[in-house]
């Protein structure tokens, strides 16, 4: 039992695997076994998938530590994705939701997309501290000069 609620706990397992299996249910099941699909969308899923798959291997690759908070960065990571956006795997969660969202025109999946988002915001904000606290003077001036979410905007 303490394996399975470790397994959804999991931030991935949720986003890649349950929400979507969610969603689909319940779209199916609303729709009378039909689903509402949009074709133009689902080259978000694929990007928000590898964004996150890709980002997360190139900062494991170049500042050590584990995937997520668990098992933080040993080495600051400024280079790649990350010196445009501070949080471009999180990113990657939201852009794979806001493709769910799209391709199958579901509002259950806009309110988790949503909430989704709020979420990671007030995670981020926590794990900002944790940073500034591990890597200091170096971090806040990250913070500085990288914007949060999308480049240029916020």
């Amino acid at each position: 039992m303490a394996r399975a609620s470790k397994w959804l706990r999991s931030t991935s397992i949720r986003t890649f695997l349950v929400y979507p299996l969610v969603v689909v249910s319940w779209e199916l099941l609303l729709n009378e076994g039909r689903l509402r699909f949009e074709p133009w969308f689902p080259p978000l899923l694929a990007w928000g998938y590898l964004q996150f798959r890709l980002v997360g291997r190139y900062r494991i690759r170049h500042g050590g530590g584990g995937p997520g908070m668990d098992t933080p960065p040993e080495r600051l990571v400024t280079t790649g994705p990350f010196a445009y956006c501070r949080n471009p795997m999180y990113l990657g969660y939201i852009i794979f939701l806001l493709g769910l969202t799209l391709s199958l025109r579901s509002e259950l999946s806009a309110l988790i997309t949503l909430a989704t988002a709020i979420w990671f915001h007030f995670r981020v904000k926590r794990d900002e501290r944790r940073l500034v606290e591990r890597f200091g003077q170096p971090y806040a001036d990250y913070i500085a000069r990288v914007r949060r979410w999308i480049p240029g905007l916020f």
